[in-house]
C-alpha cells in the first residue's frame, strides 16, 4: 500500500515529538546531556530507511526546533541540533565515499567542528563561566574530554550502524503495516 504525504508527515511528527521527550528525559538525568540526543537521533533510522533523507531532515529540523524551544538544558538542545541530530542523514550521505579513511576522516571533521561551534555559542550565551568551567582543571583534562568525545562519537556511528542494520533485518517486517 502507497503512503500519501500526510501519513508520512504524522509518523515524522510523532517521531519528532519522541525525540523531544527523549532529550527532556535527558535533561533530567545529568548523563543524559550526550546520550539523550544520541539515543534521540537513531529515531530518524526508520524515516531515512523507508522514506529517504528529506523526511529525516524534515524530521530533524522538527526536533531540534522543539528541542531548543522545550528543552530546559541548552547544552543537550545544541547538541543534538548541531552537532548529532542530522548525523544519521550525513552518514547515510557519506556512506559511498571511498576510502573508508577518508569517509572517516571527514565523519570526524563534522562531528569536532560542530562540537566546537556549540561551545562557542554557549560562551556567548552564557559568558565566561563556560570557559572557566572547561579550563578550572587544565588543558590536559579539556583534551581528554574532547578524546572522550570522539571516543562516544565513533561508538554512536558503530550503534547506529547496528540499529540500521536491525531495522532492515527484523523490524522492517514487524512495522509494515505503519510504513
Amino acid at each position: 500500500m502507497r503512503k500519501t504525504k500526510s501519513q508520512k508527515v504524522a509518523l515524522c511528527g510523532v517521531l519528532g515529538a519522541l525525540s523531544v521527550v527523549w532529550m527532556l528525559l535527558g535533561a533530567v538525568v545529568q548523563i543524559g546531556t550526550y546520550a539523550a540526543p544520541m539515543l534521540a537521533a537513531f529515531l530518524l533510522v526508520p524515516v531515512l530507511e523507508e522514506y529517504g533523507p528529506r523526511y529525516a531532515l524534515l524530521l530533524y529540523g522538527t526536533a531540534s526546533v522543539l528541542g531548543i524551544l522545550l528543552v530546559p538544558e541548552t547544552e543537550l538542545a545544541l547538541f543534538y541540533a548541531l552537532v548529532i541530530g542530522y548525523y544519521p542523514v550525513l552518514r547515510y550521505a557519506l556512506r559511498k565515499v571511498k576510502p573508508a579513511a577518508l569517509r572517516w576522516g571527514l565523519k570526524f571533521l563534522a562531528f569536532n567542528l560542530a562540537t566546537v561551534l556549540v561551545y562557542l555559542i554557549l560562551f556567548a550565551l552564557l559568558g565566561p563561566a563556560v570557559l572557566q568551567e572547561f579550563t578550572s582543571d587544565g588543558r590536559g583534562v579539556l583534551v581528554l574530554l574532547l578524546a572522550m568525545g570522539n571516543l562516544s562519537f565513533f561508538l554512536c556511528d558503530r550503534a547506529l550502524g547496528a540499529v540500521t542494520l536491525y531495522y532492515r533485518r527484523i523490524l522492517r517486517k514487524r512495522l509494515k503495516r505503519f510504513f
